[in-house]
């Protein structure tokens, strides 16, 4: 059978692989499974033998699931879901016996992130609350629009909107009598993480933080005396219990380079109240920080303690892979999976040493896997992507290394495609603390097929190459890493003659977004560029964006109320001028990260000075667009950009 390359249209035909947890006797693992359904997504749950190939689908139609859990008893399966699009999210049970999910709660907004006790009696989770609230009884909404009254920095966020007075609380619902207990009353939004075996002391994470400053800090909720207690300070995203309940695992960072900061793991002692850090020796970043428009990090639970509670397990991402580790709490790490690959979600089950693997890479959209973690054999268990690969024929991206002009060693990859008319196409990603490497990227499969040469590298800022290399773009934007990335290319020409050095073009988003504007700035060797969610001006991005008034300061070095010259002069539109390359600008007007603001200055900056642009207005887009947007939406911008590139290439 003759395989065909990939087209806009295969985004329906992908599986989004999330959340796998595993049943108490270890024999199976759920999992979540979502999908692009006509121009929505839908979710659903999915359960695994781990012993063979099959698989049952457990729920059904438009709506979506998230957060699976079995009981401790092996006797249910909790989930937070919807039945239909738009609805708010709510607690559904099975009986893993059997039988039609039962839904638990009617929360006016919703439940999310379900936790069992030890006995499986009570579920933890988080319902948004206004001071006061009923979680149960409706708020009465006015159908007049009413102002928004500000009285923080933190008013927004690209993932939520603006905020409202409604704060994520936790909460207790009994199995027995379907009763809801709201524990807290905080004025910030609670995450649970975890609780302890009795139940009596809860793990969560918060932003308690006052607009000086900004962070996701541990605490320990003691549920009979009411008490919260912060136990690390910092930036913190995922933590707990070892199987004793005498120590806690963490992962994060104390933010001593601020966003730039690799995590670390931490074990902290209940007893004495102290934390170590377990992998201080270790330059890796003990996160999944992989660049990707399929597959994402997506394990909510974690880290995974070994049975006897001398170990944990992690992911880490390194050179352009994200895999699996074991860290002892002597501070011993040890790979659990190796190779050239993109392990974006896993699950432990520590009674029987076990382990299940979410793995991508560049030639295949992703799958689960499953070992024992004492001699780790890793054996697939879903076939989900089976008849995507007997139809379709995927590129295989070509790695090299180089160093750059003062000396560092650099990582790049090459899409070469089957037919090449000499075309080539910079990609450059967002972060700019992010990591391209070997994962399934279907926009750059999508436009090899399309005939052109992809390439795309790592340049300092990028995770993966130890502390120092990340930090390295702070107060240098549009510096060394612009000469990281203009070396790459030379290397690439050097060594790839089919591409034609006069028919180049580039693109990036955000972070590369604000690269693409800064080399249509500097330099004309770009045929064509598209400029996607960027940032083209520092100095109006310090009070529109939702992180604009510490990122600037954190990334350029600077704060705009004492130097707003440095904030300008590291502006893209300061030189616009000097921008002569045709570009193409893509925009989400939902967009509060890097609000549109950012483009519509561009675009009438340059057409002012008569250059030849376009601008798209993506309406009900935020900052995610490519990665999670509308479907429609999605399609149409790739249409776009690959349009584009043939006007001013071809």
């Amino acid at each position: 059978m003759n395989k065909r390359t990939v087209t806009i249209n295969d985004l329906d035909k992908l599986h989004m692989i999330q959340e796998p947890v595993f049943s108490p006797d270890g024999k199976k693992l759920a999992f979540v499974r979502k999908k692009i359904t006509g121009d929505d997504y839908c979710s659903h749950l999915i359960v695994q033998d781990v012993t063979s190939s099959e698989s049952v689908q457990w729920t059904f139609g438009n709506g979506t699931a998230a957060s699976p859990q079995y009981s401790p008893d092996g006797k249910w399966l909790i989930f937070s879901g919807t039945k239909s699009t738009g609805d708010k999210p709510q607690l559904f049970l099975f009986a893993v016996d059997g039988g039609e999910a039962e839904q638990l709660t009617d929360l006016p907004e919703g439940a999310y992130r379900p936790r069992w006790n030890e006995d499986s009696s009570e579920i933890l989770f988080s319902t948004p609350l206004a001071p006061g609230g009923d979680p149960v009884v409706p708020e009465e909404i006015s159908k007049k629009p009413e102002p928004l009254i500000i009285d923080s920095l933190k008013y927004k966020s690209d993932a939520a909107g603006f905020f409202t007075d409604k704060r994520k609380q936790l909460a207790v619902l009994s199995l027995s009598t379907k009763k809801i207990n709201v524990l807290t009353e905080e004025n910030f939004d609670l995450a649970p993480a975890d609780w302890d075996q009795k139940g009596g002391q809860i793990l969560y994470l918060a932003d308690k933080h006052e607009d000086s400053s900004v962070g996701t800090d541990l605490y320990l909720f003691n549920r009979k005396s009411g008490q919260h207690k912060k136990i690390m300070q910092g930036a913190f995203s995922q933590a707990s219990f070892s199987p004793d309940d005498t120590k806690i695992a963490v992962l994060g960072h104390e933010q001593e380079f601020k966003g730039a900061t690799q995590s670390k793991v931490w074990v902290y002692d209940v007893e004495s109240a102290q934390a170590a850090c377990l992998t201080g020796r270790n330059d890796l970043g003990f996160t999944d920080t992989m660049i990707g428009d399929i597959q994402s990090a997506s394990s909510s639970d974690g880290p995974y303690w070994r049975e006897d509670g001398k170990a944990v397990y992690a992911s880490a991402s390194y050179h352009g892979s994200t895999n699996l580790y074991e860290i002892t709490t002597d501070g011993t790490v040890t790979p659990k999976t190796e190779g050239n690959h993109h392990v974006f979600a896993y699950a432990v089950h520590a009674p029987t040493g076990a382990a299940a693997a979410a793995i991508s890479r560049p030639d295949d959209p992703g799958e689960i896997y499953f070992s024992p973690l004492e001699a780790p054999d890793w054996k697939q268990l879903t076939s989900l992507h089976e008849s995507f690969h007997e139809e379709i024929h995927l590129f295989s991206p070509e790695e090299i290394w180089f160093k750059t002009k003062d000396g560092l060693d650099l990582q790049g990859w090459v899409i070469r495609p089957d037919h090449s008319a000499g075309e080539g196409l910079l990609e450059i990603h967002g972060g700019p603390h992010a990591m391209y490497g070997s994962t399934f990227f279907h926009e750059m499969q999508l436009l090899a097929s399309r005939g052109y040469t992809v390439f795309y590298c790592n340049p300092r800022g990028s995770h993966g190459y130890g502390q120092q290399f990340v930090d390295a773009v702070r107060g240098d934007y549009g510096g060394m890493d612009y000469e990281d990335i203009m070396s790459f290319t030379d290397e690439v020409l050097n060594r790839f003659e089919e591409i034609d050095k006069d028919r180049l073009g580039v693109t990036g988003g955000s972070y590369g977004g604000f690269m693409t504007n800064w080399i249509t700035a500097h330099t004309d060797r770009f045929k064509a560029a598209a400029t996607l969610r960027c940032i083209s001006n520092w100095i109006s991005f310090y009070g529109v964006s939702d992180i604009g008034y510490f990122f600037t300061e954190w990334e350029v070095g600077r704060d705009f109320l004492d130097d707003p010259d440095t904030l300008w002069a590291h502006s893209p539109l300061k030189y616009v001028s000097r921008m002569k390359t045709p570009l193409l600008i893509m925009h989400g007007e939902q967009d509060l990260r890097c609000p549109i603001e950012q483009a519509e200055q561009l675009f009438v900056s340059l057409k002012k000075l008569g250059r030849s642009t376009r601008f798209i207005r993506f309406p009900e887009a935020n900052h995610d667009l490519s990665r999670s947007g509308p479907p429609h939406l999605r399609r149409r911008r790739l249409e776009e950009l690959a349009a584009w590139f043939d006007e001013y290439l071809r």
